[in-house]
Formats: structure tokens, sequence, C-alpha cells
């Protein structure tokens, strides 16, 4: 059975995440991006081993739908914030990477977030490890 105390834990967990997840949003917005540009801009350039995603690999990693993608990708590029870079081996294969215009608006979006984070993330470190570990939190 789940305690009130367990409960209250949670949802205080959701909640500071929820509001570095809004902060995240307005910062984005002060840069001229939407919440989801930040994200695909982050995705892009945090890719584990490359500078550069499939289509594919950029709508699982932010988990919405390839086509919805294509249309964020679209947007981006208009930005002149990424650019598509077509495979050697096989032109159908279409890659995403950030520009120049690109990285220095996740640079900016990053130091922002670091600095926020040194605030928020203990305070989300010490309420996650309660929700993981609620009978170690209660002695």
């Amino acid at each position: 059975m789940v305690s009130k105390n367990e409960y209250e834990v949670l949802a205080n967990f959701r909640y500071e995440l929820r509001k570095f997840l809004r902060f995240s949003e307005r910062e984005a917005k002060k840069k001229g991006l939407a919440a989801q540009q930040y994200l695909a801009l982050l995705a892009i350039e945090g890719f584990p081993g490359k500078r550069r995603v499939s289509i594919g690999e950029l709508a699982e990693r932010l988990q919405i739908a390839p086509h919805s993608t294509v249309g964020l990708v679209d947007r981006l590029e208009s930005a002149k914030l990424v650019a598509r870079v077509y495979s050697i081996e096989d032109r159908r294969r279409v890659y995403v990477q950030l520009t120049t215009k690109g990285r220095q608006q996740l640079e900016a979006l990053t130091a922002a977030h670091r600095h926020e984070l040194q605030t928020a993330g203990p305070l989300l470190t010490k309420l996650l490890k309660r929700v993981v570990y609620p009978k170690a939190s209660t002695g």
C-alpha cells in the first residue's frame, strides 16, 4: 500500500520537475524558439557518438511521430538552425545537423539551464531518491 507521505513526495517531485520544464520553455521562448525546437537542437547535438541524426533517430529522441519531426526540422531549417545532409552512400537517407547559428543558440540556452540546475538539481535528486527508495527516507 502506498502511504500518504509517498504520494506527497511523488507529487512534490512532479511539481519541481514541471517547474524546471516550465523554466526551460520560457528560456527557449526568450531566444525565439518553441520548446520543441530547443529540445530538437539538444537531441541532435546530444545524440550519443554523433553530430548528425536521421529523422527517425530524432523522432525517437523527441518521442514524436516521424511526420511531425519532418515539420519540426523544416521550421528549424527555415530559421537556419539546422541543415539537412544527404548520405553519400544512399541519397535517400537524410541526416540533420546543427548549423553554427543553431549551435550558438543551443550554447546560450545550455548556460541558462546549467545555472538553473545548480539550484533545482539537488532538490530534484533528493526527491527522486525519496520516490525510488521510500522506505529508506522515512527513518
